[in-house]
């Protein structure tokens, strides 16, 4: 029986990304077939937070070309060599973002995925307009409503989506969700779907290791993978 690229593995067998890399894009393409959707409909973004570049170049060689980075301080330390020694590589902030962090994130990042109040989209605003480059944009909704998790609140969603597009100019590509992590996932992909066909938005961050088959057969068109792909997590590399 093929090793799940999540199972624990022990020092003398160590992890081989570029194998989970491969069971995963097995998986995704079983789950576009269940669900009856072309593969191509399905962008596998590859979760490299807190792992450093010789982790991450077995997968570009393996052929990953879009990688999701939690922190803009860690992507902006390993990633412009990675990209300046591989062209056509995408980025995405999967993480929060703070403010005063939008002028790096604009400038590094390909794809944005947790605006989520006033202060990012007027600061997302003042850097694309500046830089003229226009990450896309992905609003994030708290279906759980969790206190300790970022996101607009899924009553508030449609006011701050209009917001972002009538009041700040932005052109927000589509919506991010992490289900409560004690709770089915379904549920949450399917309101944060709903969601986004009633404000026209075609693209939908959802599903990440434990759930991304669930997601694809609700609507995901971005799947963040990162342990099923790379192992254990590490300390962050600063």
């Amino acid at each position: 029986m093929t090793q799940s690229p999540t199972t624990p593995l022990s020092a003398d067998s160590p992890h081989d990304p570029a194998f989970g890399l491969s069971v995963v894009e097995q998986e995704i393409a079983h789950a576009c077939k269940e669900a009856r959707r072309d593969r191509a409909s399905v962008t596998l973004i590859a979760v490299s937070k807190t792992f450093a570049a010789d982790a991450i170049l077995p997968i570009i060689d393996a052929g990953q070309r879009v990688f999701g980075e939690n922190r803009v301080q860690e992507a902006k330390g390993k990633w412009p060599e990675l990209i300046q020694a591989n062209p056509g590589l995408k980025l995405h902030l999967i993480g929060p973002l703070q403010s005063n962090k939008a002028k790096e994130a604009v400038a590094l990042f390909d794809a944005i995925h947790s605006v989520d109040r006033a202060s990012i989209c007027e600061a997302l605003a003042k850097e694309i307009k500046t830089q003229q480059k226009h990450p896309e944009l992905f609003v994030q909704i708290n279906t759980g409503e969790e206190p300790q998790k970022a996101g607009v609140a899924p009553q508030d969603a449609d006011t701050f989506i209009a917001a972002c597009r009538d009041r700040y100019g932005l052109q927000i590509a589509g919506l991010m969700c992490i289900p409560p992590v004690d709770q089915a996932p379904a549920p949450h992909f399917a309101l944060c779907a709903k969601i986004a066909a009633r404000n026209g938005l075609t693209n939908l961050s959802m599903g990440m290791s434990a759930d991304f088959a669930v997601a694809i057969a609700m609507g995901a068109t971005h799947v963040r993978v990162g342990s099923a792909i790379f192992g254990t997590r590490t300390k962050p590399h600063n």
